[in-house]
């Protein structure tokens, strides 16, 4: 199989030989994909500064199964300029696909949604809240989206006064008597924050929080015991840094 001229961006890669380089792509039309770049090490290889994570790329490859040879790579489109706390979440997202994505299953929807996410990552602030965005349009997409505007069972909607008790193998069950403290099934969230993360206007800082801690819970069952590797990052990063990362220590 030969494949040409497909949207994609490098979310890791790796030393393969002497000279070349192994690759986990992302692209629109076939997802994760899995590459070996031949010479992409050599001094003089074209491939050399092209081949880094965030910049959109055009790439073409040939081969079967789990790994492919890169045919072709060129720069698509201005690169997302990362830097200081932004880059580490950037290798935040990164991870999370590594993670949740199977290879050859696309999800076209999520590949602008990554993108959105790194431009966004370009401006100055909101960080956090494009973390928190990003995080429940890829559950989303992978069909594990967040029941935020009903209650579970119930046609009642969300209500912004009242608290929940937001069970993931369901979704939100209002507590009737919050005032008494009541222990929790699951992540116990204000309506007023399911709402907010439903529209994606994630301005208020409790919000933020209960948002966090919500995604955190989500994202568990299917990261594994694993530790993600960024947060290694996160945290030498300092504490400021490290609070705004769902897979870090709350």
């Amino acid at each position: 199989m030969r494949v040409q001229q497909q949207h994609a961006f490098i979310l890791h890669q790796r030393d393969f030989s002497e000279t070349s380089l192994l690759l986990e792509a992302y692209s629109r039309r076939h997802g994760r994909v899995g590459l070996i770049a031949k010479g992409a090490r050599r001094p003089n290889s074209k491939q050399r500064g092209v081949l880094k994570p965030f910049q959109q790329l055009l790439i073409g490859w040939s081969g079967r199964g789990e790994l492919m040879v890169l045919t072709g790579a060129e720069v698509d489109g201005a690169n997302a300029e990362l830097i200081g706390n932004s880059l580490y979440c950037g290798f935040y997202l990164n991870e999370l696909m590594l993670r949740l994505l199977h290879r050859h299953d696309p999800h076209e929807l999520l590949f602008d949604c990554y993108r959105t996410a790194l431009e966004g990552l370009c401006q100055t602030g909101g960080q956090e809240e494009i973390l928190r965005i990003f995080e429940k349009r890829l559950l989303r997409e992978l069909g594990y989206g967040l029941l935020l505007e009903r209650e579970h069972g119930e046609r009642d909607p969300i209500e912004s006064d009242a608290m929940y008790d937001y069970v993931l193998e369901q979704g939100p069950v209002r507590i009737r008597h919050p005032e008494l403290g009541a222990r929790v099934q699951g992540v116990r969230v204000r309506g007023s924050s399911l709402l907010a993360l439903a529209a994606e206007r994630l301005e208020d800082s409790t919000v933020l929080r209960e948002a966090k801690a919500l995604m955190r819970a989500a994202l568990a069952p299917h990261l594994g015991d694993k530790p993600l590797q960024s947060r290694r990052l996160f945290q030498g990063r300092g504490p400021k840094l490290a609070n705004i990362v769902a897979d870090a220590p709350a």
